[in-house]
């Protein structure tokens, strides 16, 4: 947990051995979040009694190591649908929300993919064509099945942020008709080893009570090459949690957007 610019331990913060690990504290979310609030309040009094460590001296890993899926939705921003169809040469067509379709989305897998923060991530063999993308990530906090749109936030633990990193030329989904594309299509060149860098925080829902509204930037060698925003999202955060509890399992810890 950090407070300030000081890193403290989640288990001895709230007295539960559970809570060593993310995916701990996760499994415990309805609890956890109230007994890391109650510490962070202590610890910002100066009341607190534990002692942590200074951020600048922590080693950060991906917040979440390593979650049971990572759903990631594809094609779902109205400007980087625009920036698809200006390459093609074509004008931009209505969206699949428009055209009465449902959000689809693809699997990272995990242990392969996370990396954390200011990871070095060795570009594949196969590819020469290794694109990058920042994506919010939403990272669920207890299971969900069948939830509706209105209240599938209250599943949400908190926010983060991933690098969708893809070997577009392995499979151009352009190719694909839209009724194809499903959790398979792009497996292929998003499931690289290192494919997925993320955090370092994730910062609780509680924080971020409506996520449709924030900036998303990303450089490369200090040139600015996405500058985005999520309310742009095709289908909502919300929109995608309650899809997938629809047809899965949602006791996922993490969905990129």
């Amino acid at each position: 947990m950090l407070v300030g610019d000081t890193v403290y331990d989640a288990a001895k913060v709230t007295g539960l051995s559970a809570h060593s690990s993310v995916l701990g504290v996760l499994d415990d979310w309805s609890r956890a979040k109230r007994l890391l609030a109650q510490a962070a309040k202590r610890i910002e009094s100066g009341k607190g009694r534990v002692k942590g460590m200074p951020l600048k001296r922590a080693r950060l890993l991906a917040p979440v190591l390593y979650p049971s899926n990572i759903y990631c939705a594809g094609a779902n921003y109205t400007d980087h649908m625009a920036e698809m169809a200006r390459a093609q040469g074509q004008a931009p067509g209505p969206t699949m929300k428009e055209l009465g379709e449902k959000p689809w989305h693809f699997v990272k897998t995990s242990r392969s993919s996370v990396v954390g923060p200011g990871a070095r991530v060795k570009i594949p063999v196969y590819s020469q064509m290794v694109d990058w993308e920042v994506e919010l990530a939403a990272v669920i906090g207890k299971a969900a099945r069948d939830v509706p749109v209105e209240k599938a936030l209250d599943y949400v633990a908190g926010y983060t942020i991933a690098n969708d990193l893809s070997a577009r030329d392995v499979m151009n989904a352009t190719r694909i008709p839209r009724p194809r594309l499903s959790t398979t299509t792009g497996s292929a060149r998003s499931a690289s080893t290192g494919a997925c860098p993320l955090g370092p925080w994730i910062v609780p829902a509680s924080d971020i009570p409506y996520p449709q509204n924030l900036a998303l930037k990303l450089w490369v060698n200090d040139k600015l090459m996405q500058d985005s925003n999520t309310g742009k999202m095709i289908f909502t955060t919300a929109e995608q949690v309650a899809m997938l509890s629809s047809r899965r399992d949602a006791a996922t810890r993490a969905i990129s957007s």
